[in-house]
């Protein structure tokens, strides 16, 4: 099926920046279909109607798009890698539908606030224009292979680049996981795909980042986000019947931030 992709509008964090949760990014994948729109960087939070869509156009409900600029940048790039890794991995997957917001984090006009500051970073928005491209196109992830591992490759290089406390970017990942899959349960069944899929997305690029913790740490963190990965289906994050419970992940994220250097 081809996928229409749309211009996703701008998101924001409804949220105080220094170490404070994150409101959901409800609206991205409007509910259990994971087809609505993600909301315009000018409408205020909370306007979000119904499917995620609010009176300022189609968007990411509950969240600011001021805010995001005015996260450090190590923590900007690792919400948008998040994005995108849930974006790869429902590709990846077949599911191309449920991949195409995610996957406009590095493209649409909308995200610019998002990606302010990555060009000397070495950002290379062709890269993640081809995936887009490719996906709109209906053709299978299996096809562009080379592409979404040069995406990866580049979201990885910019990390790097970036540099920053590795430990205050998993701080912030995982304040904003246990928000996302908050958000995304309703008396324990997944009612926004986006939101459980963006969760995923963000404890996995934690994973990546546990690697550059120095010492004992890096050992204790790595095994506990491997724990808190299998809380959801192998591989990609599609919604199961039967999810694992918000306090499951809320537990394992605090013995994250209880290993992590202080």
């Amino acid at each position: 099926m081809k996928v229409e992709l749309k211009t996703w509008a701008g998101l924001g964090l409804a949220t105080a920046l220094a170490g404070a949760g994150l409101a959901g990014c409800a609206g991205e994948g409007g509910g259990e279909g994971g087809e609505g729109g993600e909301r315009a960087q000018t409408a205020p939070a909370g306007e979000a109607g119904e499917g995620g869509e609010g009176e300022g156009g189609e968007g990411e409900g509950g969240e600011s798009g001021s805010d995001i600029g005015a996260l450090p940048l190590p923590q900007r790039l690792a919400f948008m890698s998040g994005h995108v890794a849930a974006g790869l991995a429902l590709y990846r997957a077949g599911e191309a539908e449920a991949a195409a917001p995610h996957l406009m984090h590095p493209v649409s006009e909308g995200y610019e606030a998002e990606r302010a500051g990555l060009d000397k970073l070495g950002f290379e928005p062709d890269t993640f224009r081809n995936v887009s491209n490719a996906l709109e196109q209906g053709r299978p992830a299996s096809e562009i292979e080379p592409q979404l591992e040069a995406a990866e490759a580049n979201l990885s290089a910019m990390r790097k680049e970036a540099g920053g406390d590795p430990a205050a970017s998993i701080r912030f990942l995982m304040d904003t996981a246990v928000a996302e899959y908050s958000a995304a349960l309703t008396d324990g069944k997944v009612t926004d795909a986006a939101e459980y899929q963006d969760a995923w997305g963000f404890v996995t690029i934690a994973r990546e980042l546990a690697s550059e913790l120095e010492g004992s740490s890096s050992q204790k963190v790595a095994a506990t986000l491997d724990e808190m990965l299998g809380l959801w289906p192998e591989d990609a994050p599609l919604p199961p019947a039967n999810p694992a419970p918000a306090g499951q992940v809320s537990a394992l994220a605090s013995r994250v931030l209880l290993a992590l250097p202080q």
